[in-house]
């Protein structure tokens, strides 16, 4: 009879320690999740460690010569798609006076460009 009534004691002081566990388990909440993802660059690679998609905020370069005889570029956004022989396919990118876009083809020189810099029209 003693034997019976330790384990009846013991089941009851084991509830009476899981029962907090069980009421913290059932009130827990899903992790929140972070709004905004914030970097100076993002990279996302393939399964063999190449970049094939980036984005990146490159810095003003002042002492870059343009093709038209400009110096000077300001600072960019871009956005670059990534064939698996590391060539872009997709150029998107954005300045303070213009943007510009590119779509090339794996057999170069095939590609399309748009351009817009500055405010002749």
């Amino acid at each position: 009879m003693k034997t019976q009534r330790l384990a009846i004691a013991l089941t009851v002081i084991n509830l009476l320690i899981l029962m907090p566990i069980l009421f913290r388990a059932s009130s827990a909440t899903t992790p929140e999740i972070a709004p905004v993802l914030r970097g100076r660059a993002l990279e996302i690679v393939d399964e063999q460690g190449r970049i094939r998609a980036m984005l990146k905020v490159l810095p003003a370069d002042p002492k870059v010569k343009m093709p038209d005889g400009t110096v000077g570029f300001p600072e960019s956004v871009l956005f670059r798609l990534i064939n698996s022989k590391g060539a872009p396919n997709v150029k998107i990118g954005a300045t303070e006076d213009g943007a510009g876009m590119s779509l090339v083809s794996d057999p170069q020189p095939a590609y399309v460009q748009i351009l817009t810099r500055g405010t002749n029209i």
